[in-house]
């Protein structure tokens, strides 16, 4: 099954600091998926000043600029991992947690195919 670990953290810039400090780990992680033959995708998000959300107004569709919530910890990357189930999901995640502070939530992707 396909989870999908969502990385929360503090809404900062990427800069060479925070380059030097956290990417080796995350770097460490990617290889780790891969040689697990876990990884399906992942990518850092830039951040939260730079989001804008959808909503339905009227009917209509409606853009403004920012995240979909007040918070003070956002999205700041994901990754996408086929896991044989939620256990080594949570593995995984764990690995990330200890970077940079962050949380990570993890959630089942839904696999639509059944119903091409």
């Amino acid at each position: 099954m396909q989870y999908m670990l969502l990385i929360y953290g503090t809404d900062q810039a990427i800069t060479q600091e925070v380059m030097e400090a956290d990417m080796p780990a995350y770097n460490a992680f990617g290889e780790e998926a891969r040689a697990r033959n876990l990884m399906v995708g992942g990518e850092a998000l830039h951040p939260v000043s730079t989001a804008t959300t959808v909503r339905i107004r009227d009917g209509k569709p409606i853009a403004t600029d920012g995240p979909f919530a007040e918070t003070k910890e956002v999205l700041g990357g994901y990754y996408i991992l086929n896991c044989k189930d939620l256990d080594e999901a949570i593995e995984m995640a764990g690995k990330l947690v200890v970077i940079g502070n962050s949380a990570v939530e993890i959630r089942p992707v839904v696999d639509f195919s059944q119903y091409a």
